[in-house]
């Protein structure tokens, strides 16, 4: 990724965000937070990673909404990057990461009570 579609997609990050929390008035949108943006070298294709709060149902429900809403944050995007000559496409993709790194503290803080609640006893069989 050369410095140019970085920058760019920093910038898309940052008003689809704000869009995202302040703008869409769908009531499907729950909490959703954009965690990256990647552009295609060509500028053409932005693939925006979304984290999203809630059951299975209620990011489905938020994902339909914002995908419905993709013109809407696509007209944001241009009317707030002016100096470009064409606004990327919007791809969004559900981020599963804070998911994944959530589940994984869950799962050591278990051990770790584990751990305290059965302490291994001195006696060592070797």
């Amino acid at each position: 990724m050369s410095r140019r579609t970085q920058q760019v997609g920093e910038q898309i990050q940052q008003i689809l965000g704000s869009v995202i929390q302040y703008e869409l008035k769908d009531p499907r949108v729950g909490f959703a937070t954009v965690t990256g943006v990647e552009v295609s070298d060509d500028l053409q294709h932005a693939r925006v990673r979304v984290s999203i709060m809630g059951d299975d149902a209620e990011k489905a429900e938020t994902l339909l909404g914002l995908r419905k809403a993709r013109g809407y944050m696509r007209r944001r995007v241009a009317e707030e990057m002016r100096h470009m000559r064409s606004v990327p496409d919007i791809h969004l993709v559900v981020d599963e990461s804070l998911d994944y790194s959530m589940r994984i503290e869950e799962l050591l803080r278990a051990v770790d009570q584990e751990r305290h609640e059965n302490p291994p006893n001195g006696d060592s069989e070797a």
